[in-house]
């Protein structure tokens, strides 16, 4: 299995460049436990490059940072993903859309 995403800025009309973007999976007693990190290019999108198992994911999305380099004041410090996974075999993409009071998800092809 493997993960991407595209992150896009509704409120600029463009692809989120520079948002940091981290996968994690769901480990022993509710933890998480870190599988990659990085941030979208300037396309918006990151890739990441780990193969994974069925389980449960977690995407996380820095906003507050991204929208602060923008000197936009923004309601979501952080945007989290949860999503669980059966095929190992597959690829999931997981775009966002995002506004600084805002955001829709779904599962992408």
């Amino acid at each position: 299995m493997t993960v991407s995403t595209h992150v896009l800025d509704a409120s600029a009309g463009r692809p989120a460049a520079g948002v940091a973007v981290s996968l994690s999976v769901a480990g022993p007693a509710g933890s998480w436990v870190l599988v990659g990190s990085g941030e979208t290019d300037r396309d918006g999108r990151h890739r990441f490059e780990a193969a994974t198992e069925p389980g449960t994911y977690r995407l996380a999305f820095g906003t507050e940072a991204y929208f602060a380099a923008r000197a936009v004041a923004a309601f979501y410090p952080e945007v989290t993903i949860t999503f669980t996974v059966a095929d190992p075999g597959a690829h999931f993409h997981v775009p966002l859309l995002l506004s600084p009071f805002a955001y829709s998800t779904y599962r992408g092809s």
